[in-house]
């Protein structure tokens, strides 16, 4: 219904000789929160730039060339400098309601366009266990690429494992010294966190004064030698992180399309860089590094040390040509915390220089850090929340308020505890806007009622439960609506145009948050119209179809499965 409008402005503007693109016009119409208002608003005040008069006048001028309310809208009316537009709640239902039924699971969704995007995440380091700041990084980029698709692109899902580099070797060198041909299989632990230990290990011995530091390093150097024995030990450390990374990716409800290793590209990196030196695009210091000066704004960049070992941005200056190559992309989107920001501005500068043609199509997707109420993670001081260890604890607390609520099999015990403690942590972790910082309360996630992905699996499950209970058939027979099924209404037809939005943003948050708000307006709507015995009860049935489906795929870009029964 707001395309209709739009278009309505459009052509009345193109009566008054002014010309306002559709985004313009969609950015500014506005939804009132006062249902006396209209359905729609549109204010005039930005015009008074294109129209030489106040902007109560332009909105009187407007509603003029706009002449009759055309099929679909009830009023059109004139309140100061907004133009608001009232729409016909009969039509409107049989109109979205019917498209629902007819578009199911595609609802909301565009066809192809034809155009190719990848989306980069997690990229882990394979030097420790995937931790709670990398299950936002999974949570925001695999909503992404499920609204990417929605908007009708072919998004390839890649990761970057960032399998060596001193990060890897500080784990390398800590196992050497104190391993003893320990594995993870004779200390029972899973793989990836037995690796992080190391890490850890190698941490708090450094601060004791021990030489694991000069250690690290001539394990760097030996591994990018090609050494045999360094070679072998990073390779059995390296495939225990990346079994481990591989459980956590399909608890979580994770899958690549590609999978890059930075240990297979970062000699193609270091090739670019020397002859980007023999081009004179970078430079070398008296100490035989290599690097780029970027200016006052970035500064000097070392591309490759003084004893001729990379950095992370070597690599990536190969990989992004090389992506770009293999399928064609017409956008790469690098889903990575916001203490990377300087990275990917040095890496985009630096691909221009080098001539990668329209650069612009790589998009750094920055996020906020995660914080829990006792502080800030630190990898290093063994601080950090691993990803497993979170996972484990909510679904803990699931499974104790589900065994107060039903008996169920340990089977269904299980499966159903997984899929309420993932919407509880994907709910939590995409509800706030990705460019900012968050608190993490795994009490306050699980809650079973409030502002929580629980909550909203709880009010799909209500929502199968009448229709179970009715013996009636829906049926869409029009009369004349209540505000609560105008509202609700009315929120099920915003799902497409928001769906647009998301992915224009690359924002998840307007979709966890709609998913809410739906689960709020269909409860007010359940409390406020009786179903079941109603003589409305056919047309109300039809309308709980529509709520269902909707919120399963608004629930589904967002990576959160639905629940008939909780």
């Amino acid at each position: 219904m707001k395309e209709k409008v739009i278009q309505i402005l459009k052509k009345a503007f193109k009566k008054l000789d002014v010309n306002i693109e559709e985004e313009t016009i969609s950015k500014y119409l506005e939804t009132p929160k006062n249902p006396e208002m209209g359905d729609f608003a549109f204010p005039c005040f930005f015009l008074t730039q294109y129209m030489k008069a106040i902007p109560h006048e332009i909105s009187l001028n407007l509603r003029e060339k706009i002449g009759n309310p055309p099929k679909g809208l009830e009023d059109i009316q004139v309140s100061g400098p907004y133009v608001n537009f009232f729409l016909d709640k009969k039509l409107m239902s049989l109109e979205v309601l019917t498209e629902i039924n007819k578009q199911k699971d595609n609802f909301g969704k565009l066809k192809s366009n034809k155009k190719n995007i990848m989306i980069e995440f997690p990229s882990p380091n394979t030097n420790k266990p995937l931790h709670l700041g990398h299950l936002r990084n999974m949570a925001i980029g695999e909503s992404v690429s499920r609204i990417a698709e929605f908007n009708g692109y072919k998004v390839i899902r890649a990761n970057l494992n960032n399998d060596r580099g001193i990060h890897i070797c500080k784990s390398m060198a800590a196992y050497q010294r104190y391993g003893n041909n320990k594995t993870p299989e004779k200390e029972k632990k899973k793989s990836d966190h037995f690796v992080g230990d190391f890490y850890v290990l190698f941490s708090k011995n450094v601060r004791e004064g021990s030489k694991l530091d000069l250690d690290s390093h001539h394990l760097l150097q030996k591994y990018e030698e090609g050494d045999k024995e360094t070679l072998k030990l990073w390779e059995k450390m390296n495939n225990w992180a990346l079994e481990g990374f591989e459980e956590t990716y399909k608890k979580f409800g994770i899958k690549h399309d590609k999978v890059y290793f930075e240990s297979k590209i970062f000699q193609k990196g270091k090739d670019i860089v020397k002859q980007g030196l023999k081009d004179e695009i970078f430079k070398q210091k008296k100490d035989k590094s290599i690097y780029i000066n970027l200016g006052k704004k970035l500064g000097e960049k070392i591309l490759l040390r003084s004893d001729g070992t990379s950095v992370y941005i070597t690599q990536d200056i190969y990989l992004a040509e090389l992506r770009f190559n293999q399928f064609k992309l017409d956008k790469s989107i690098y889903v990575v915390g916001n203490e990377q920001e300087y990275h990917f501005e040095v890496l985009i500068e630096i691909l221009k220089k080098l001539g990668l043609k329209n650069p612009e199509r790589l998009k750094h997707l920055s996020y906020g850090m995660v914080n829990l109420p006792e502080g800030k993670m630190k990898s290093r001081e063994g601080t950090v929340v691993d990803a497993d260890d979170i996972i484990d604890k909510i679904q803990d607390m699931a499974k104790k308020e589900l065994t107060k609520r039903a008996k169920l099999s340990k089977k269904d015990l299980e499966s159903r505890s997984l899929k309420i403690c993932l919407a509880a942590i994907k709910y939590i972790l995409l509800k706030i806007d990705a460019k900012k910082n968050m608190l993490f309360n795994p009490k306050e996630s699980i809650n079973f009622e409030g502002d929580t992905g629980p909550y909203i699996q709880y009010t799909y499950a209500r929502a199968s439960s009448i229709l179970k209970k009715s013996k009636k058939n829906p049926k869409l027979v029009i009369y004349d609506l209540t505000p609560k099924e105008s509202l609700l209404l009315k929120k099920l037809s915003e799902f497409p145009s928001l769906v647009q939005k998301a992915y224009e943003q690359l924002n998840p948050s307007l979709i966890a948050n709609y998913s809410y708000q739906l689960a709020q307006t269909f409860n007010e709507f359940y409390h406020a119209c009786p179903v079941i015995g109603s003589k409305e009860e056919g047309f109300r049935l039809r309308l709980i179809e529509g709520f269902r489906q909707v919120l399963k795929n608004s629930l589904y870009l967002i990576g959160i499965d639905v629940l008939e029964v909780m």
